[in-house]
């Protein structure tokens, strides 16, 4: 075997406390290496280029690259190795920059070191096979979960792109937390004026397949062919019959059901349009509250249906679609703020949430647009908003910031002033957080403009004063002594946490999650939409805290990689994969049950029950290979040989 070395200087990263020219040296003392040189960048073109050249030139068998992280240049090297006659897995890769250059100082120490992990990845290469890529037909079809705006811009460009799109929306109706807002910042334009059309769109583009009030219930198959099992949960009514009239709404005698969509801020009837511009607009029964669903006595909306689409013994029914690629956009949810026992736990009706205060903001909302106190209706003249409830707090377990309160906290504070001129607005903030476009603007036209006082500190109480106020304890840390404050009404900006039942779903479509709930990209700077499972992507605030522009940019960013994935009639599946030897397993089932994407199923062998790999489920995690007690299974291009005969050149060194 002929193998030749580069050992990358990345300008100072690597060469300030590595002498790379002595790392060659020593390489070239190595078995069967034949050429070994430290170029200043190897990434780089001209890198590439003497690669490429030294392969020809010296009829090199493999590569190895001494440089920075596997994970950011790997794939690119191993294209190099391809265009110069190699087979792309006879590379390997050396990172001393990360785990030598950036963690010491001692050059003698570090050049000692980057010369050991060379010497591992010559003995690697040694013992390196050729691998091949198999290639297998792409369904293009892309499933979308999650109809917030992120989902829906996301479905709409692939869709425009001409790749049919179905949509899973597990409420009644598309649009997600936007369709709840009144404005929006830094233009107080109206949020269902700029969500509106979008979501008609979706409603009548021929390329979308929309499930509302559906579920993701079970997910099988691997990249270019999956199979979603979706629950459509029971409306009891017929929505292709339904015109969303209201009729049914108007006459429903339980006035008395929680409205969720306007977080509980009033109630609705049991049967319901969740708002005037929801699409789809189709009545759905609470069968909680329904009295035909639970007494067996009433049908008043059965009666008054002109179209008789009321089904008060429908079921759920369940649907299976084929796809080639998944879109995650699940969106987020509030956390539970009751657990701040010093804000009223929950106990005072005049302290809510952002969120409630924008559907009282709201002319589709429960007053009609004008702010109302829930305790007796009376128009409350000074407003406290206290920010960073539930953000950025170790104490509750949720240390990161919501991203965007900062912003909607100054424009629900120039909202108050527009809807009652003579009120007066008091911000507690920690500190303001306002990186976008025209973002930090918009805070000083809140202080400046419209008089809202920001007081920098934390409330330590809120408390009712027993005549009729809120009194609000903090403290001004920029003054250095406590506030008090009288208040009639207090607004919370509670922080955002993952929505309810990410994990589980996460689970379903073996991708990863962080312990908040989160969903994980594959590289937080070069892959932030795309994921550990090929063909899943991400969009929104599934994946983190992002304000609206950013969650429809990751939408369409998401929506990208579908088109360029489906760009190709066929798709080839990593060689890196395990695979069994039939004649050591002994059927234990261990593999199956640890493998998190679900890559290996039984079979029959004569007469007996073996395991065996699905090659294109498969992602060689590795964790079957460790797991199997006989030693059945191997990893390509991770065999036991391969990774002993590093351990055995670090012994021996």
């Amino acid at each position: 075997m002929r193998i030749g070395v580069f050992i990358c200087h990345c300008g100072s990263n690597i060469a300030g406390t590595v002498d790379c020219a002595r790392v060659a040296e020593i390489a070239r003392s190595y078995p069967d290496v034949v050429y070994a040189t430290d170029p200043m960048y190897t990434c780089a073109e001209p890198g590439q280029a003497a690669i490429e050249a030294a392969i020809h030139e010296h009829r090199l068998d493999g590569v190895v690259v001494a440089s920075c992280s596997p994970r950011m240049h790997e794939t690119t090297f191993r294209r190099t190795v391809e265009r110069a006659g190699l087979n792309r897995y006879m590379f390997e890769m050396a990172n001393i920059r990360e785990h030598v250059s950036w963690i010491g100082k001692d050059r003698e120490a570090n050049t000692n070191k980057s010369a050991e992990l060379v010497r591992l990845a010559v003995e690697k290469l040694r013992n390196d096979r050729p691998l091949v890529a198999k290639q297998f037909d792409v369904n293009k079809r892309v499933l979308v979960i999650g109809g917030g705006v992120a989902g829906i811009q996301a479905a709409l460009d692939c869709a425009e792109g001409g790749i049919p799109v179905v949509l899973v929306e597990r409420e009644a109706t598309i649009g997600g937390k936007m369709a709840k807002l009144d404005k929006t910042f830094p233009t107080i334009d109206c949020s269902a004026c700029v969500l509106g059309p979008k979501m008609v769109d979706v409603a009548q583009h021929p390329n979308i397949t929309l499930y509302a009030y559906s579920e993701v219930e079970e997910v099988s198959g691997f990249v270019g062919n999956f199979t979603v099992r979706i629950r459509k949960k029971a409306t009891h009514v017929d929505w292709s019959l339904c015109t969303g009239c209201g009729a049914c709404t108007e006459k429903c005698p339980s006035k008395k059901t929680p409205d969720t969509f306007n977080e509980y801020t009033g109630d609705t009837t049991a049967i319901t349009i969740a708002f005037p511009q929801a699409i789809p607009k189709k009545a759905v029964i609470n069968p909680e509250y329904c009295r035909q669903l639970t007494r067996g006595k009433c049908g008043v909306c059965a009666k008054v249906c002109p179209t008789g689409a009321i089904k008060y013994d429908m079921e759920d029914e369940v649907v299976t679609e084929e796809v080639g690629s998944i879109v995650a956009a699940t969106g987020y949810d509030l956390m539970d703020w009751t657990v701040y026992q010093e804000y009223g736990g929950g106990a005072y009706p005049d302290v809510i949430t952002s969120l409630q205060y924008e559907r009282l903001l709201s002319a589709s909302g429960p007053t009609g647009g004008h702010i109302k106190r829930p305790s007796d209706g009376r128009e409350p003249k000074n407003v406290v908003f206290i920010q960073c409830v539930g953000s950025r707090d170790r104490s509750i377990g949720r240390p990161y910031c919501s991203g965007f309160c900062c912003m909607y906290t100054a424009k629900q504070a120039i909202l108050t002033k527009d809807h009652i001129p003579d009120s007066h607005s008091v911000v507690f903030y920690m500190d303001i957080r306002a990186p976008g476009k025209l973002y930090d603007e918009f805070t000083r036209r809140a202080m400046e403009e419209y008089g809202t006082e920001y007081i920098r500190g934390r409330v330590s109480r809120i408390y009712p004063d027993g005549k009729g106020q809120l009194v609000v304890m903090g403290v001004d840390t920029l003054m250095g002594r406590a506030v008090e404050v009288r208040a009639d009404l207090v607004v919370l900006a509670v922080g955002i946490e993952a929505s309810r039942g990410a994990a589980q779903l996460a689970e379903k479509l073996r991708i990863s999650y962080d312990h908040f709930g989160f969903f994980v990209e594959s590289h937080v700077k070069l892959k932030p939409v795309e994921t550990n499972t090929a063909g899943v992507f991400l969009a929104g605030v599934c994946q983190g805290a992002k304000d609206i522009p950013a969650s429809v940019a990751q939408g369409s960013a998401a929506a990208a990689k579908v088109l360029a994935l489906f760009s190709r009639d066929k798709l080839e599946n990593d060689p890196q994969i395990a695979s069994v030897d039939i004649r050591r397993c002994v059927a234990c089932g261990k593999c199956i049950r640890c493998c998190p994407f679900g890559a290996i199923e039984e079979v029959a062998f004569r007469g007996e029950t073996k395991a065996q790999v699905i090659e294109t489920v498969c992602q060689g995690c590795g964790i079957c290979t460790s797991t199997c007690p006989q030693g059945a299974i191997q990893l390509s291009h991770a065999t036991d040989n391969q990774i002993l005969a590093e351990v055995n050149a670090l012994c021996q060194y």
